[in-house]
């Protein structure tokens, strides 16, 4: 089976979030499976240089302008890379979004807009092979869908939603220059309440969507998390699917990691965890505390959170805890979070951005993961933090609802209880979950049945991959791949 996976970002050469991790493993572990597989990506600046191999495609004249199409090697496996390759829309400062200074391109529709054009003549054989398959990923990839749809003896289109809050959404006059048709523009095509909506596209002429676990497939088709997309949604639920995202297990792996100070086994993971701790207190400027750890790494945003630890901030303190939190994000909060470190400097530690290398060593030292999302697709890191030893502290919501086992009477006495859920997203939910996870954290037996349930957990790709491949086979397999709304 030949499939194509198309996405604005990918790991090793761009990262904004999830996305770019499903991109950059999920290829491969389909490449495992027997799968002929090729990864699409803009051309980014420092991107041609991390590829292997790396020699011209084909040219493509796209909306009138010249566009190359290079292939390359993905660093460490086979899997080939085509990067769309024109300088002046992607080989930008920033990030792929955002300029240098944290601000939104304006282009946005423009760019992203080319690069889906460019993905549905790849999906039309342009560049000398024809998927079976094309994977579109997020808004960014979802002008491609119609066009891929329009085609005669066609491939299969898959699109995964990673986050429904963030649609590429654009005026009217986006639609104009992109040169879009506009029997297009009808509420079953890309209109959007006068607007032109790409992710609307993707869900509209998509044979199947999944998005990245079977609760958001779900939660997506309520009021309350469908973004106003709801209704589509409930819609075109029968071609919905929900599939868990997986994590690299030999990166993420406590006893191979080289940036741990201590490595350590499920055998011995309470004192190698103890020693991962006292380095990061070092490190972080706190007390050597006997306490438990917790952490909080991510995007200092609502959706994530981050402002409930603020709210709960009196009282996390008057709890027998320190706090470390990672992350960057909303400028206000992140204020907030170094003022309320000041009053307890020896407890609660704050490091502003975002640094790989420190996360490793925090889930290394954590003895719990606090997770307070509002909504969560996936989430990475409660798999992670479980394949680490640190019990995560989860709002019951997506993929977290999802991958972790919350402690209950029936999980604790199976073994399989790996962290603790609460329901509300407020200071008080959170602070719920805290005292229960610190209930059970006291108990030793108790503590070490979590950890080594959560160490145990298999979150490797190559599950996902299978449940990825069964659909691409029945999509296959189906005579016709006309589009149902």
């Amino acid at each position: 089976m030949k499939i194509l996976h198309a996405a604005a970002e990918c790991v090793p050469f761009a990262k904004t979030g999830g996305l770019g991790d499903v991109a950059g493993a999920l290829p491969p572990a389909l490449q495992k499976l027997g799968a002929d597989v090729r990864i699409c990506i803009p051309a980014y600046r420092g991107t041609r240089e991390k590829l292997r191999n790396l020699r011209t495609l084909i040219a493509l004249d796209v909306l009138g302008q010249r566009f190359e199409i290079l292939e390359g090697m993905l660093p460490g496996n086979d899997c080939a890379v085509w990067l769309v390759d024109h300088a002046p829309l992607y080989a930008r400062a920033g990030d792929p979004y955002r300029d240098a200074a944290g601000h939104d391109f304006t282009d946005n529709a423009w760019r992203f807009g080319c690069f889906s054009e460019a993905i549905a003549r790849l999906a039309g054989g342009a560049g000398g092979w024809r998927p079976d398959i094309v994977n579109l990923h997020d808004w960014q990839t979802a002008l491609a869908a119609p066009r891929i749809a329009e085609m005669t003896q066609r491939p299969r289109i898959v699109f995964t939603i990673h986050n429904l809050a963030y649609q590429g959404v654009f005026g009217r006059e986006a639609f104009a220059a992109l040169r879009l048709p506009d029997k297009w523009w009808h509420v079953d095509g890309v209109e959007y309440w006068g607007r032109l909506s790409f992710m609307k596209a993707g869900i509209n002429y998509a044979d199947a969507i999944t998005t990245v676990s079977p609760t958001y497939a779900r939660e997506i088709r309520t009021s309350e998390f469908g973004q106003t997309l709801d209704g589509l949604l409930r819609v075109r639920a029968s071609r919905l699917h929900g599939i868990v995202n997986g994590i690299d297990d030999v990166i993420w792996n406590p006893a191979t990691d080289p940036l741990l100070d201590t490595r350590y086994r499920i055998r011995d993971a309470a004192s190698g965890k103890i020693a991962n701790k006292r380095a990061v207190q070092k490190e972080s400027g706190l007390g050597t505390s006997n306490d438990p750890l917790a952490v909080f790494i991510g995007r200092l945003t609502d959706q994530k959170g981050a402002d409930l630890i603020v709210a709960a901030g009196a009282g996390l303190l008057d709890l027998p805890l320190q706090i470390i939190v990672l992350g960057a994000g909303d400028h206000d909060l992140q204020s907030a979070l170094a003022g309320w470190a000041r009053t307890a400097p020896d407890r609660i530690a704050i490091r502003a951005g975002y640094d790989e290398e420190l996360a490793h060593r925090l889930y290394a030292a954590a003895d719990l993961l606090l997770m307070p999302s509002r909504f969560e697709p996936c989430g990475l890191n409660q798999m992670y933090a479980q394949r680490y030893g640190a019990i995560p502290v989860v709002r019951r919501t997506g993929g977290l609802a999802d991958t972790v086992t919350d402690a209950t009477p029936e999980t604790l006495a199976a073994g399989s209880a790996t962290g603790v859920h609460f329901e509300h997203a407020d200071a008080s939910g959170l602070l719920y979950g805290v005292r229960r996870a610190l209930e059970l954290f006291a108990n030793g037996k108790t503590r070490a049945t979590l950890r080594r349930a959560g160490m145990k957990r298999d979150f490797s790709w190559h599950a996902s991959a299978r449940l990825y491949m069964e659909l691409y086979r029945a999509l296959c397999d189906t005579p016709s791949a006309q589009r149902i709304t």
